[in-house]
């Protein structure tokens, strides 16, 4: 079986696939309303939140739809910060729905700077809402969301994260940062398989939802509360996924979420050790700002990343990211988030070592072969 490293969708254990593997129930059941309970409880859990977690069967882009559509009207002006490939998703989805986007960007590699935040909503007070991701997949680089927080709080505008790789891994506690709406997915940290999505909903999210004119069906938290307080969804849910959620949520917090986040703090240094090890240099800028969930790369000089990719594939059986948009071909990307232990690890960082010296890439005297 291979070793996938790729940051999502992110190896289950065999309990959670067997899981998976049962046999359906009536969604609309006494069954199923014990199932969503129990889960909606335990999601609070590792949100940290006494606010409403919605279920939606979506992906995480589904999710973030869902966190715009649900509090804002088109033609409202929000502020999109972007340090990657899914910052720009969150712009490419207010522009869909006919928001005035006020985009902040910063370089790949590079986080956001809150003193750049602060002064962007003092030259835009007009802004409603602040869209922000907490771990930018693309390039391995975690933004201080507390910090960035504080500053939009500040402001008093509604707060909107991307927290689809960090959730579950990396500390955020949604409520004692007072973020509003908090949108993640199953397929990441939650060591589940693809199709289901989370998002939290405050108080404050839930006032601006009765003004938002942003044109919404399957995805309007509404018919997902109402349902809810029925044990049920509106729609026909991804009921197998349910299964191995009720499963890892129990694995999660009988581990306890600081142990969590200390296991992903130690296998993300690991990572980054290691790829230093071979000579290799990092895309973050700061390792402050360094992922415990992804690590970006740089392809060395000289060497083709999609035939470093191939050959990890193909010879090694790791299976690693590649870039994505302008940084395709010129990084690899190693995802350790969810269900990752320091073997799998090690066991990439080995045939990475080795791929490379295969297609011509000199290792450091000092660099580990196995």
């Amino acid at each position: 079986m291979a070793n996938l490293r790729i940051p999502g969708p992110t190896p289950c254990p065999e309990d959670v696939l067997s899981a998976v593997a049962q046999q359906m129930i009536n969604h609309r059941g006494p069954e199923f309303k014990d199932l969503i309970t129990r889960i909606h409880a335990r999601l609070q859990q590792v949100f940290q939140t006494r606010n409403d977690v919605l279920i939606l069967t979506a992906s995480g882009t589904g999710a973030m739809e869902a966190s715009i559509v649900n509090t804002l009207s088109p033609g409202d002006p929000v502020l999109c910060i972007s340090i990657g490939e899914f910052g720009e998703r969150f712009i490419q989805i207010a522009e869909a729905y006919g928001l005035q986007v006020v985009k902040l960007s910063f370089p790949y590699g590079h986080p956001a700077d809150p003193e750049e935040v602060r002064k962007a909503l003092k030259a835009n007070p007009q802004v409603k809402a602040v869209c922000v991701t907490h771990n930018e997949t693309s390039t391995g680089v975690t933004n201080d969301l507390q910090a960035i927080a504080q500053v939009v709080k500040e402001a008093d505008k509604l707060l909107i994260v991307d927290a689809i790789s960090s959730l579950g891994c990396i500390p955020l506690p949604v409520d004692a940062w007072g973020c509003d709406v908090v949108a993640t997915a199953s397929q990441k940290g939650f060591m589940v398989p693809p199709g289901l999505a989370f998002v939290s909903v405050s108080p404050r999210a839930w006032e601006a939802y009765k003004s938002a004119r942003c044109p919404r069906y399957y995805l309007d938290f509404a018919k997902h509360k109402a349902y809810y307080e029925r044990g049920q969804t509106p729609w026909t849910p991804a009921v197998s996924i349910f299964y191995g959620l009720d499963v890892s949520l129990g694995h999660m917090l009988r581990q306890g979420m600081e142990n969590i986040f200390a296991h992903h703090a130690r296998i993300g240094a690991l990572t980054r050790e290691g790829a230093r090890a071979l000579g290799l240099s990092l895309l973050v800028k700061d390792e402050r700002y360094a992922s415990n969930t992804v690590t970006a790369i740089k392809v060395p000089e000289g060497i083709d990343g999609r035939r470093l990719e191939a050959t990890l594939r193909e010879r090694f059986g790791v299976v690693v990211a590649g870039g994505q948009g302008p940084l395709a071909g010129k990084i690899i990307r190693i995802g350790h988030m969810g269900y990752v232990r320091e073997a799998d690890i090690q066991e990439t960082l080995e045939a990475l070592g080795k791929a490379l010296t295969l297609l011509g890439y000199r290792l450091p005297a000092k660099a580990p072969t196995s």
